[in-house]
C-alpha cells in the first residue's frame, strides 16, 4: 500500500464533488458508481452519474463520472463528462488506467485524491507481442505519486477475491477509508446492503480495503507468499533427487539458485535421470565460463538450457490441462461457487508435425518426410478437436496422453529438441572468446516457446537471427546487433521486424 498525504480532505459542502473512474468490461464499475449515486443521495446530496463505453473489453476502459452537490443549496448543472485539472476523486480499477487517468489530466497535485489497484489486466497491446510487452507498473506508480494530492494503492482485486466479493466492492472500501467524501462508513455499507446480491462478501471486502486505505497493511490480510514446491517418491528417486540437489547448490553463488529452479523444472517435465543430463550440460558451459565476468554465461545457460529442455509437446499439453491446480485456477477465475458444475471445453489443435512426432524417432521420421503421408495426417487431425474435459472419456483421454513421459525420450520430437539444443549450445560455446556474443546467443534461445504454430514461427525466427548473427560475428559491436535482432524478433508475429533489422545488416555486411 502507498499512501501520500494520508489527512482526510474535507470538502466544502457547498461546492461540487466531481469523481471519475475507470474500469473495464467485469470489474463492476457501473455498480460501483450506482453504490457511490446511493450514498450520496441517501446523504443529503443532488447526484448525476454518466458513463462512456470505452472501444472494447480492454482496448477501452468504461469512464464513469459522478457529480454532487448538496441538494439543499439548490441542484445545479452538472457536467456530462470529467475535465482535465477538474476531478476531485480519480478511481482507477486497475494499474495502467490510473496511467491513463494522469495522461489524460484526470489527476492534478493540488487536487485529486487517486485510487489505484496495483494489479495488472493486460492490454491487447501487450499480449500481443511475442516477447515481454509488459507495461513497467513502477513508472505509473512513481507519476502516480508525483501528479496526486492523495495516491493510495493496493492489490484490490485480490482483496476483493480473498473475500468472496469482486473489484467494486473493495475500490468502496477504500473511497470510504480515504476519507475523500463527507459521508461516514455505515452509509456506504448501507449502500451495499441496498444492492440485495452478494452483500456478505461485499461487505467484508469493503471493510478490508476500508482498512487498507486507513492505515498500514495487516498482515493477517497481506497476500501470502507461495511456499517452495515439496519433492516426493520413492527412497531410491529421492536419493538421487537430493543427489542432484546437492550439486546445483554448489555451483558458484550467482548461478546456484537459477541451477536449482532449472533443475526442478526439467525433473517435474521429465525425471531425475533428465535431471542428471541438465547438470551434465550447465557442467560443461561452466567449464569454459569465469568469475571474471560474474559467471554471466552459465547463469543464462542454466536458465535457458532448461527452458530448451522442456519443450511443449502433446504429451506436455495433454498433462498441464489434466492437473488439479488449473481446474481449481479455471474454477477460482471464473467465480463458480459451491453446487456449481463448471463446463471445461479444451481446444487442441495439433499439426501433423506433432502427430509425427509423437512416433519412435525412425518411424516419425520417415513418415515426416513422406509428403503423402503428412497430407494424411494433416487431413486426420488438422480441424483440430474440442474435448469436455469435464467429462470422463475427454479427461482420460488427455489423462493417459499426459502420463506418457516414459515414452517421450523415444520419440521422433525429443531427438530433434535434443539436437537443436546441443547445436544451439555449441554454437554459443563456439563464439568463444567472444564472451558478449556467446551471451547474447544463449538469450536467443527466448525466441523459441509454445506449442504448434507458435513453436514453428519462433523457431523460424530463432533459426533466422542466429544465421544473420555468424554476418555480423567479425565485428566488434556483434553482440549489440545480435541483441536487437532477438529484440526485432519478439516485436511481431509475422517478423516484419526482423526482416527489416536483417535487411540492414545485409546492407553493410
Amino acid at each position: 500500500m502507498n499512501v501520500l498525504n494520508p489527512q482526510p480532505m474535507d470538502p466544502k459542502l457547498s461546492s461540487i464533488i466531481k469523481l471519475a473512474v475507470l474500469a473495464v468490461g467485469g470489474q463492476g464499475g457501473g455498480v460501483l458508481t450506482a453504490w457511490i449515486e446511493d450514498v450520496a443521495r441517501a446523504n443529503g446530496y443532488a447526484a448525476q452519474a454518466t458513463s462512456v463505453a470505452g472501444v472494447s473489453q480492454r482496448t477501452g476502459a468504461t469512464v464513469y463520472y459522478i457529480e454532487m452537490a448538496p441538494a439543499d443549496e439548490g441542484i445545479p448543472i452538472f457536467s456530462l463528462m470529467p475535465a482535465a485539472g477538474d476531478v476531485d476523486i480519480m478511481i482507477a480499477a486497475e494499474m495502467m488506467e490510473a496511467g491513463r487517468s494522469i495522461i489524460r489530466g484526470f489527476v492534478t497535485p493540488e487536487r485529486t485524491t487517486l485510487i489505484a489497484s496495483t494489479h495488472r489486466a493486460l492490454a491487447v497491446s501487450e499480449k500481443m507481442e511475442p516477447g515481454n510487452g509488459i507495461a513497467n507498473s513502477d513508472e505509473v506508480m512513481a507519476a502516480a505519486g508525483l501528479m496526486a494530492k492523495r495516491f493510495i494503492a493496493a492489490d484490490f482485486e485480490a482483496l476483493a477475491v480473498r473475500n468472496g466479493s469482486v473489484i467494486s466492492a473493495s475500490l468502496f472500501g477504500a473511497l470510504a477509508g480515504s476519507g475523500a467524501l463527507p459521508f461516514p462508513r455505515e452509509a456506504f455499507e448501507a449502500a451495499i446492503r441496498k444492492g440485495g446480491k452478494g452483500i456478505e462478501g461485499s461487505l467484508r471486502a469493503f471493510a478490508a480495503s476500508y482498512a487498507e486505505a486507513m492505515g498500514p497493511v495487516d498482515p493477517k490480510t497481506a497476500p501470502k507468499k507461495p511456499g517452495a514446491l515439496l519433492a516426493r517418491g520413492p527412497a531410491r528417486m529421492m536419493a538421487e533427487w537430493h543427489r542432484l540437489m546437492g550439486l546445483a547448490e554448489a555451483l558458484p553463488a550467482p548461478v546456484a539458485e537459477m541451477a536449482r529452479l532449472g533443475l526442478r523444472k526439467v525433473v517435474e517435465f521429465q525425471d531425475v535421470a533428465y535431471g542428471a543430463a541438465y547438470l551434465d550440460r550447465l557442467g560443461k558451459v561452466l567449464a569454459r565460463d569465469d568469475a571474471a565476468h560474474g559467471f554471466a554465461l552459465s547463469l543464462e545457460a542454466a536458465k535457458y538450457v532448461a527452458n530448451a529442455m522442456c519443450y511443449d509437446d502433446v504429451i506436455r499439453v495433454a498433462d498441464l490441462k489434466t492437473r488439479g491446480p488449473r481446474f481449481d485456477r479455471i474454477a477460482k477465475e471464473m467465480r463458480v461457487k459451491a453446487g456449481n458444475l463448471m463446463h471445461l471445453t479444451e481446444f487442441m489443435h495439433p499439426r501433423a508435425e506433432e502427430i509425427a512426432g509423437m512416433l519412435p524417432a525412425g518411424l516419425g521420421q520417415r513418415v515426416q518426410d513422406d509428403p503423402n503421408w503428412m497430407a494424411r495426417l494433416d487431413r486426420w487431425f488438422s480441424k483440430g478437436r474440442r474435448l469436455r474435459t469435464d467429462g470422463l472419456l475427454s479427461y482420460a483421454t488427455l489423462y493417459l496422453l499426459g502420463g506418457l513421459k516414459g515414452w517421450r525420450p523415444k520419440t521422433l520430437r525429443h531427438a530433434q529438441e535434443v539436437a537443436h539444443l546441443e547445436a544451439w549450445l555449441a554454437t554459443a560455446l563456439g563464439y568463444l572468446p567472444r564472451y558478449d556474443l556467446a551471451v547474447e546467443v544463449l538469450k536467443c534461445r527466448r525466441l523459441v516457446k509454445g506449442y504448434s504454430d507458435t513453436h514453428s514461427r519462433g523457431l523460424s525466427k530463432f533459426d533466422k537471427v542466429l544465421a544473420a548473427a555468424a554476418l555480423v560475428a567479425n565485428r566488434d559491436d556483434a553482440a549489440d546487433w545480435l541483441r536487437r535482432l532477438r529484440e526485432a524478433a519478439l516485436k511481431d508475429e509475422e517478423g516484419k521486424a526482423l526482416d527489416g533489422a536483417i535487411a540492414t545488416i545485409r546492407s553493410f555486411a
